[in-house]
Formats: structure tokens, sequence, C-alpha cells
């Protein structure tokens, strides 16, 4: 008998799509209107903006704590771990209790870590407090589960990529207005801002969010057990995880090494342009409810298809074009459509799969995602050193068609 996914009872996983409504799942359209959608994105805005707000801050953390270079960055390194582990460890709980009490307690957890990373008198507090940090701030990833199952049917793409907007726009601008309040007003002033932010939000989400029942009665353990039954069982959901992986890598490649390209002799901007650029990624943000929208119509298959081909085309403007801040922009813009657009179809499918599982489904679609973008920092780097602008080309393009590779063929003999 299989480990039971819901309530403890024997349940049989199919291996592809099935119908999208199920005994357990109740959407409540009238507890999703417009004012909650947009509260949604927001909170995934700012929230996901916790783990970012420090990458401008390093140089002057480091002149606090009179720490090199190296050592100072080990703080944007301890947030993502704790990122990741949120998603790993915290996540899948969102099918095994409350939704709504789980996110207001992450989000005065942040609030608490904020607050410490604030005041922190030593490096070794700051690093602590930005490990806790990253796990308090894996709200979204509770969130965007609880938009898909409120959400009719019909319009679950839409909703979803309204709500995977905020959280876009939120990592794109984070490092932007962590920058200009840093060189104001100092990097401590940041955190303790965020800090204010978060207990708003979670004021907010308690006078607006609607309570979301558990659907999963079983013990943690074979909680994070049923993470492997889905990935064995759910093919759609291995050629999600893949996809997802391979083209978040080869975002992460461009992202990376775009602030030594323009810094570099090509062009000898400062870092003030590199975050200009991150205002145009913003825009590109922008077309992922566009992009959920058009998965409710012509199927997810169509979107994540044109999405990637999108992707590929910015890189082939990027390699032949980046000498041109034209071609960066153009770049840049169809780059970012391509990949949101993927993402929210991939998103929008999974969800799909086991209505009732969708907190898990998403715990390994995105455990994967950040795997393949941590994995294309690390290879951009590489191919900064070895083969400078064409071979960052050459690296982001090649993840690319591997990403359509197994769109195409994983999965569908």
């Amino acid at each position: 008998m299989k480990e039971s996914l819901v309530e403890n009872t024997p349940l049989s996983i199919p291996t592809t799509s099935p119908p999208t409504t199920s005994p357990t799942e109740a959407p409540a359209p009238s507890l999703l209107d417009n004012a909650l959608v947009w509260l949604m994105a927001v909170t995934c805005g700012l929230v996901v903006a916790n783990i970012y707000y420090n990458q401008p801050l390093l140089a002057a953390i480091g002149r606090t704590f009179r720490l090199s270079d190296s050592s100072a960055s080990l703080i944007a390194t301890a947030t993502q771990i704790g990122y990741t582990l949120g998603m790993l460890l915290v996540v899948p709980l969102g099918d095994k209790l409350e939704r709504k009490r789980m996110m207001l307690l992450m989000l005065l957890g942040a609030a608490l870590c904020m607050g410490l990373a604030a005041w922190a008198p030593s490096f070794s507090v700051l690093a602590g407090a930005s490990v806790l940090l990253g796990i308090f701030s894996a709200v979204p990833q509770l969130l965007v589960p609880m938009a898909a199952h409120l959400a009719p049917e019909a319009s679950r793409g839409r909703i979803v990529g309204r709500v995977m907007s905020g959280l876009l726009i939120g990592i794109l601008l984070s490092r932007t207005v962590s920058g200009y309040v840093g060189l104001h007003l100092g990097w401590r002033a940041m955190f303790e801002i965020g800090a204010g932010l978060m207990v708003l939000l979670a004021a907010l989400l308690a006078w607006k969010l609607p309570t979301d029942q558990p659907t999963f009665s079983g013990s943690y353990g074979s909680l994070m057990k049923s993470l492997l039954t889905l990935t064995r069982e759910q093919r759609p959901l291995r050629r999600a995880a893949l996809v997802g992986a391979s083209l978040f890598a080869a975002f992460s490649v461009f992202w990376t090494m775009l602030a030594f390209y323009l810094e570099g002799p090509a062009f000898g901007y400062g870092s003030d342009v590199a975050g200009f650029f991150g205002l145009i990624g913003a825009f590109g943000a922008l077309a992922a409810p566009l992009a959920g929208k058009t998965a409710d119509t012509k199927g997810p298959d169509y979107t994540i298809a044109l999405g990637i081909v999108l992707a590929l085309v910015a890189y082939a403007i990027l390699g032949f074009g980046g000498l041109y801040v034209a071609g960066l922009v153009i770049g840049v813009i169809l780059l970012d459509v391509g990949v949101q657009a993927t993402h929210i179809s991939n998103q929008s499918m999974i969800f799909s799969l086991v209505p009732e599982a969708r907190s898990r489904l998403n715990t390994v679609y995105m455990t994967a995602y950040f795997t393949g973008g941590s994995l294309g920092s690390i290879l951009g780097g590489l191919a900064w050193v070895h083969g400078g602008w064409p071979g960052v080309c050459l690296v982001g393009g090649a993840l690319t068609a591997v990403a359509l590779l197994v769109s195409r063929r994983y999965g569908r003999e």
C-alpha cells in the first residue's frame, strides 16, 4: 500500500493531469476579490524582498564589522540557505496546518529577525538572524498555492500570474530600494524598515485573508515522505521541475554577470545603471498575469513553449547585439517575459495535478527552481572568466535549449 498523501487513507496519484476539481477542493470565488488578489501580490513582493535587501549592503556591512568582501558576502549566502530550508522543511506544512495562521506567525518571525539584524552587535548574530530570516520569508510559497486553491478553475492561471507578478517585481526592485536606503540612511535602517513592513503585512492579512483548512492529517514524517511519492508518481511535476530549473539557471547566468559586464571596458557604467536594468526587468515581470491568462485559454504547454522560445530569442539578441544598450534592453525584456511566462504556466499546470497537495507540489517545483538558479550563478561565473560576454550568452542559450528539449521530449512518449 502506498504512503497516503491525504488524511492517512490510500490514495493513488495519477501520472497525467486529472480534472482540476476535487471533493477536498472548495474554491470560493467570492472570497477572492481583486483587492485580496492585489494584497497577496504585494505581500509576495515585500516578503521575498527580505531575501535580497542585503545584497547591495554587503560592502557597508563589511566595513561595519571590519570584514573582507568575501566574508561579508556570507550574509547573502546565509539568507539564501535559510530560504531554501524554509521551502523544503516549512512550506509542505501548508497542507497539514492552517495556512493563514502559519503565514501570520512567519511574518512576525521575519519582523523579529529583521529587528535583530538591524541591531546586531556582531557579525555572527547578523548571520544567524539572516538564516532565520530566510526561513520565515518562505511566506510567498504558501500564499501562491492558497491563491490557486481559492481561484475559480477558469481563471486560476491569471490569478496565480497576478500574485506571482508581485513576487517577481519584489525580487527585481528590492536591490534598487535597498541600495538607495543604505546610501542615505545606512544599512541598519533597511532592516528596520523591513521589520515594520512585516508587522504591517501581518495586520492586513489577519484582517483580509480567509482561513484555509488543511487536507493532510498524517505525521510530519509522512508529509515529508510524500514529497518523494509525488515526485516519483507525477511525471508532469518532474518535467515542470526540470524545465523550471534549466530556465531559471539561464536567467541567473545573465543577471549574475550583468553588473560585471556593464562595469567593464565595453560600457564603463556604474552600479546605478545595473539597478536601472532591474527596473527594466520589472516591466517584463508585469507580463506574468497575461501569461497566466494565456495558459487558461490555450493551455500551459502552449505558453511554456512560447516562453522558452522568447528566452532563446533574447539570448540571441544579447549575444549578437549586447555591445549596444538597445540590444541589452530588448534582451532583458524578452528574457524576463519568457522566463516568467514559463514559470507561471508551470505552476498553473502543477497546481491542477493533486489539488489537495498544492503546498507539497510547490515545494518540489520551487526547490528544483532555486537549485537551478544557484547552478546558473556558478556556471555564469565560470563562463565570464573563461569566455567573457560571448561565453555567458552561449551558456545561457544552451541552458535555455535544454529547457526546450526537456519540455518537448521528457515524459511525452
